[in-house]
């Protein structure tokens, strides 16, 4: 998705078209990148502070509608004003409304210098298609964060993302993509990554959206650099068989007593 730093209408156009054509491709649960609204590289302080907006603003009211229309669960970020602070956030929007807001907990990079830091747990959401959780981004890559969405049952985790593009070996997928990949396959649960694409004050983004199943493996994938919907069609019921044989289970086979022996946690 192609956003434009500081154009929130223009911005919110662009994401309600690719929520219209979610919906007629027969999407029932939709994912925004992070900051849809505002975009991401900004100046200082003052300009987030400028684009950031409250629950009940423009951006979320519009999804609000956009939900209630087309039966939608929606999740999307976008720069939260609340009073005195500003956070990376994330919202859950269904027909009936809000429910829930999520603030990201761990900031990458210039996001330390504008944004605040939220000590919120991972949020988890019971919708009509099963429990979904949500995180930010940079959260992804922190296992312990994902396994905390996995063991309080999510059934898919929702990440809207501003992946940056990084160098790598021709022909291989972004590392922060093979991470998704591990998540995903260590929890058996699927996660749906919604990034974008285009330029932004010099920061080109990798257009690495993507959709795993409960395996771990691909189940949808964008194409890199070039805007478009992704979609896949997902059991979700299959991430609660946690077991791998009779033998294994992915949560059951932890060994807590003796993580907690280890500087795992400090």
């Amino acid at each position: 998705m192609p956003l434009r730093i500081g154009d929130t209408s223009g911005n919110r156009t662009t994401a309600r078209t690719a929520i219209e054509h979610a919906a007629a491709d027969g999407a029932q649960i939709v994912v925004l990148p992070e900051l849809v609204t505002s975009g991401y590289v900004f100046a200082d302080r003052a300009e987030l502070e400028s684009l950031a907006e409250t629950r009940d603003g423009p951006s979320i009211t519009e999804w609000g509608n956009l939900a209630e229309s087309f039966g939608l669960t929606i999740v999307a970020g976008f720069p939260e004003d609340a009073g005195e602070k500003v956070y990376n956030s994330a919202v859950v929007v269904d027909p009936s409304g809000v429910r829930g807001v999520y603030r990201k907990t761990h900031l990458w990079d210039t996001e330390n210098a504008v944004f605040d830091r939220s000590d919120d747990l991972p949020l988890l959401v019971d919708t009509e298609h099963g429990r979904i959780g949500v995180l930010v981004c940079y959260d992804v890559e922190f296992p312990e964060w994902v396994r905390a969405v996995a063991l309080d049952g999510a059934d898919l985790l929702c990440a809207p993302v501003n992946w940056p593009l990084l160098p790598r070996p021709e022909g291989e997928r972004p590392t922060e993509m093979v991470r998704v990949l591990a998540n995903a396959g260590t929890n058996r649960m699927p996660i749906a990554v919604c990034d974008r694409v285009g330029v932004e004050r010099g920061q080109d983004w990798t257009g690495g959206t993507i959709i795993t199943d409960a395996d771990g493996y691909p189940a949808a994938l964008g194409q890199y650099g070039h805007p478009g919907n992704v979609t896949a069609d997902l059991d979700l019921t299959q991430s609660r068989i946690k077991r791998f044989n009779e033998n294994n289970d992915v949560h059951g086979d932890r060994r807590t007593d003796l993580y907690r022996r280890t500087p795992l946690l400090d």
